[in-house]
């Protein structure tokens, strides 16, 4: 997970000290990844523009909109993993908001466990996209990540042609089925 040189030019939108900050940016989620893939192991792959980190924990609780859209404490209940998508601008290493992520699982005994959306998850030290599941046991587990060709714009006409097609990439994750529990929170 290397901080790469971004190959963008200085344009109307970019001066180099500005594409130097951007590469700062990168550098500072470079770290919260060295510190995610030291403390739970992460898989990294190069896709087109993006660079698409995955790891898998344990389930754990979360705060979460109820029906009146108060936040809620909500412990897992039968999940027992959370996968957990990160994905990077190739170019500077900075996160790319407002994706549209799926992933698939598939057991070790290659029986389909589920797609399902991974939507942005607000971290204290690192953003990324996720959610809870409930997996049949440990083994290796194949995840395929498919992302969308985002729809948000892009600044810069000499540099913004980019994240336009979508990507699917593919893992293989040991996983090892728990719950992390937060006793009294809520």
């Amino acid at each position: 997970m290397a901080t790469r040189k971004p190959p963008m030019k200085t344009s109307e939108e970019s001066t180099k000290a500005q594409l130097t900050l951007a590469t700062a940016q990168g550098a500072a989620y470079a770290a919260a990844l060295a510190a995610m893939d030291e403390e739970s192991g992460a898989k990294s792959k190069r896709a087109g523009d993006y660079e698409v980190i995955v790891v898998i924990e344990e389930a754990e609780g979360m705060w979460m909109p109820d029906d009146s859209g108060k936040l809620a404490w909500q412990e897992p209940i039968d999940e027992n993993a959370h996968v957990e998508v990160a994905v990077r601008d190739a170019a500077d290493g900075r996160f790319i908001p407002a994706l549209d992520i799926t992933v698939t699982l598939t057991a070790p005994d290659g029986s389909d466990v589920g797609t399902h959306p991974q939507t942005f998850m607000w971290h204290p030290w690192l953003y990324h996209y996720g959610r809870n599941w409930t997996v049949p046991g440990p083994g290796d587990y194949g995840v395929h990540v498919h992302i969308a060709a985002p729809t948000f714009m892009r600044h810069d006409h000499e540099n913004g042609n980019r994240f336009a097609d979508p990507v699917e990439v593919d893992f293989t994750v040991s996983v090892e089925p728990d719950q992390k529990l937060v006793e009294g929170k809520g």
